[in-house]
């Protein structure tokens, strides 16, 4: 049996991944600064600690942690934070399993479609393009750029280019349902979206057929922030309209990180289904119904 560590276990993502992993028997352990389980662990990077008995046994990690792109305002303060969360915790797992000498099977992490910039393009953005120059797609470079120094302890790293994740409770789709539903600025820009439960199984897919690489994990159908919106509207039924919210008074009230609102470009996903993967939820409306 496989033994998988999660980091982010506790978030939106790590919480129905680590559910579905031992549904199909694999056993998790999760890192955490305030381990409550038996499968907990504790870990504190400040300190460049962790819990030696996480790595018991262990053959996977998937790295999911990482400070909210979205919770806060972007002072200099802040980035550093984004920035740290993902590179610094990344530098420690990869540490531990040297001082350690796990001999993993794989390494995979999150990653997310900012890498190729918060941009409005007609341009369908693949893996093989190059990342931008914007902020997200900073934090994106570094996180990968980290992830892939595992590859020198001959582990195989896979990376999951993440877009919107549509959940039930928590995430953007909570925020989405306000009392009335509109688009974000020009409502032109483009939103990669991607179910949950695609997500997770996209994960597994990853240990199950030993993907190793870079991979786009959005779904097939692409929305713009006005489309998007109206499925929304008419899924939750509630009004919908269609003049957006101007993109000054988002300027004002989120300040630069705004740009993670009012901009977005379509992601190819053909890289991944060529793998085998086969999604779930590859239309909005039926993703939308799931939580309806």
């Amino acid at each position: 049996m496989e033994k998988i560590l999660i980091t982010g276990g506790t978030g939106l993502v790590g919480r129905k991944l680590t559910e579905l992993l031992i549904a199909k028997n694999y056993e998790v352990v999760i890192l955490s600064r305030n381990p409550q389980n038996k499968n907990e662990f504790k870990w504190d990077v400040s300190n460049n600690y962790i819990d030696e008995n996480a790595f018991k046994n262990l053959t996977y990690i998937i790295h999911l942690a990482g400070a909210g792109i979205a919770d806060k305002r972007w002072s200099n303060d802040r980035k550093k934070v984004i920035i740290s969360s993902r590179v610094q915790t990344t530098n420690l797992l990869l540490e531990k399993v040297k001082q350690y000498k796990i001999k993993l099977k794989g390494f995979i992490s999150a990653s997310a479609t900012g890498l190729y910039g918060a941009i409005t393009s007609d341009k369908i953005f693949t893996e093989k393009d190059k990342p931008s120059h914007d902020f997200l797609s900073i934090v994106c470079e570094k996180w990968e750029n980290a992830a892939f120094e595992f590859q020198q302890e001959n582990i195989p790293v896979t990376i999951l280019r993440t877009g919107i994740v549509l959940s039930k409770k928590g995430g953007a789709l909570e925020k989405m349902r306000t009392p009335i539903v509109s688009p974000l600025g020009s409502g032109k820009q483009y939103i990669p979206w991607i179910h949950i439960d695609d997500l997770c199984e996209m994960y597994i897919y990853a240990i199950e057929n030993n993907l190793e690489g870079i991979y786009n994990a959005v779904a097939p159908e692409h929305h713009t922030s006005k489309s998007f919106s109206k499925e929304l509207a008419n899924a939750i039924k509630r009004p919908f309209i269609s003049l957006g919210v101007p993109s000054f008074l988002l300027k004002i009230l989120f300040g630069e990180m705004a740009v993670i609102l009012l901009e977005g470009s379509r992601v190819s996903i053909k890289k991944i289904e060529k793998k085998g993967f086969s999604f779930r939820f590859s239309n909005l409306i039926i993703a939308l119904k799931t939580f309806s």
